[in-house]
């Protein structure tokens, strides 16, 4: 049966600072490549057949260290701003604390997490799951229905607009999901790519 792997890169620099990084390609910090490589330690040992990832350096970063550490010198991979994470627009590379400052915490709170508003000139989750899941239909699907075990390495918004269309979240419960760095996702589908089971890959499991 297939398995899909979801692993949200490791900790960026503007991820450190606390600032809205959205398309803006920042590089991994040494824990973000830490993360990385315990990802990989993770999941030595599981079968991986096609690897899908962001055209962002800290998506591609993360699965390149994440392959090095499974021992994966060859990989059928696929990269593609479909993945990449929400644009914030305006906000991009400004202070997430400053911004609740200036606009007040529950028009942060919404901007961050709210399903469908915007933040100036940027994408919702919504219009970010308007990318992503055609291009999960059109490209990822297919690897799955064939019983192709895949890796996907993206981010938070990306893969949450992702699982929320796999695992039937609601626009409500949604806005309540957070998906930590490094920490593989584990999704194991029968045929008929129905979940059978989820859950996150962490050390001491």
């Amino acid at each position: 049966m297939p398995k899909l792997i979801l692993v949200r890169h490791g900790q960026s620099q503007w991820n450190l600072e606390n600032r809205f990084t959205g398309w803006v390609d920042i590089e991994l910090t040494p824990l973000g490549i830490e993360e990385a490589q315990n990802a990989g330690k993770l999941l030595k040992g599981i079968s991986i057949d096609v690897l899908f990832t962001s055209v962002l350096i800290r998506a591609k970063s993360t699965a390149e260290i994440i392959l090095k550490e499974m021992g994966i010198t060859e990989i059928e991979t696929h990269r593609d701003q479909a993945l990449n994470e929400r644009h914030y627009g305006d906000l991009q590379g400004l202070n997430k604390d400053d911004i609740g400052k200036q606009y007040g915490l529950e028009q942060l709170h919404i901007w961050r997490r709210s399903y469908d508003i915007p933040p100036p000139n940027g994408e919702s989750l919504k219009d970010t799951q308007a990318r992503v899941m055609p291009y999960y239909y059109s490209t990822i699907e297919p690897m799955l229905k064939a019983g192709k075990d895949v890796l996907v390495v993206a981010h938070g918004n990306s893969l949450r607009s992702m699982l929320m269309h796999l695992e039937n979240i609601s626009k409500d419960k949604i806005t309540e999901l957070n998906i930590p760095t490094g920490t593989p996702y584990l999704i194991e589908l029968d045929e008929n790519l129905n979940i059978k089971s989820t859950c996150y890959l962490e050390s001491g499991n």
